[in-house]
């Protein structure tokens, strides 16, 4: 048999795309079959954004990719990724292709099955867990978390955080700079948490003697037993983040949540604990509910990939994560 063709995908092809994935995956799943998550995360203008391997001329994987930019090269994050029952191999080879395919210097990817880690070791890729901190808000009773440690760390810092009140105004701003892979720009910092269906985020500048240092970006979620403030993502040197503790613990404070949580790696949990924020590790006894609608008391663990680690960070809302889990059909 001759070697597999790896290409990008044609705009007429998204059917085809989605027919291949619902007869290979193991469920159908909303990414694909919502038209509004579909066309969020996957068209950009005329350009579908999956990579195909075929052999004989027959579909025998497909890799969906998210890009961090509106420019030639983006960095990507891969959201779904499925090959033919046999085609495992070929499966392989498409990801390793990935980057050569689309240009991107980073291939990463937010929320990968632990069992999968091994294959991207495989391709001398980085395959670890999405390290997990938390702020508790210092009350005397918990609704939703369930604390057997209550430590609150100090939280200093000389920044303040500014609302970015729409799509122009962080125009307006541009971005700040970063040491950090992947690299994003205004267009995906606009269309992320401006024009993301169903679910709506505060975006926050931080600025000193007039310049832009960093986003953050978050979002308070009710469970009907207690709120939590979420972070979603961080733009901007994570040394930084110290320089925050204090406004960050203000938003907390305004928000009446019970905590403040952040998953992300690549950020030192000394970095973390300077801007206030206690490490989950594995096994801890206090439980900060991911699933909240309806709460499920348990910790929940994520892992991720990066094909190159050394300024590589990550947050909860990187690639197609902090979405509502809503029905395919």
């Amino acid at each position: 048999m001759s070697a597999p063709v790896l290409r990008l995908a044609r705009p007429d092809e998204a059917q085809k795309v989605v027919d291949f994935i619902n007869a290979n995956f193991d469920w159908r799943l909303p990414l694909v079959n919502r038209e509004e998550y579909f066309n969020f995360y996957y068209k950009n203008g005329n350009v579908l954004q999956f990579a195909l391997a075929e052999e004989e001329g027959v579909l025998a994987a497909v890799a969906g990719y998210i890009r961090s930019a509106d420019t030639p090269g983006a960095d990507i994050w891969v959201s779904v990724w499925v090959a033919a029952k046999g085609h495992n191999g070929v499966g392989l080879e498409l990801m390793d292709a990935l980057p050569a395919l689309t240009g991107a210097q980073v291939v990463a990817c937010n929320n990968i099955r632990p069992k999968t880690m091994a294959f991207y070791r495989f391709l001398g890729w980085h395959a670890d867990r999405v390290g997990h901190f938390y702020r508790l808000a210092g009350l005397s009773e918990y609704r939703l978390a369930r604390v057997t440690d209550p430590t609150v760390l100090p939280a200093g810092g000389d920044l303040a955080l500014e609302p970015v009140e729409g799509p122009e105004a962080l125009a307006a701003l541009g971005m700040p700079d970063s040491p950090h892979t992947p690299r994003k720009d205004v267009w995906y910092m606009q269309r992320r948490y401006f024009a993301f269906p169903h679910l709506t985020y505060s975006v926050y500048a931080a600025k000193a003697g007039g310049r832009l240092l960093a986003y953050l970006v978050c979002r308070v979620v009710d469970s009907g037993q207690g709120k939590v403030l979420r972070i979603a993502d961080f733009v901007g040197n994570t040394c930084l983040l110290p320089r925050l503790g204090k406004a960050i613990d203000r938003l907390l404070k305004e928000s009446g949540a019970e905590y403040a949580e952040c998953y992300c790696a690549g950020v030192d949990p000394s970095v973390m604990a300077a801007a206030g924020f206690c490490e989950r590790k594995e096994g801890d006894g206090n439980i900060l509910p991911n699933y909240l609608q309806p709460p499920l008391f348990e910790n929940t663990e994520y892992y991720y990939f990066t094909s190159d680690p050394e300024r590589f960070v990550l947050f909860k809302a990187d690639g197609d994560q902090d979405r509502p889990n809503l029905p395919a059909d």
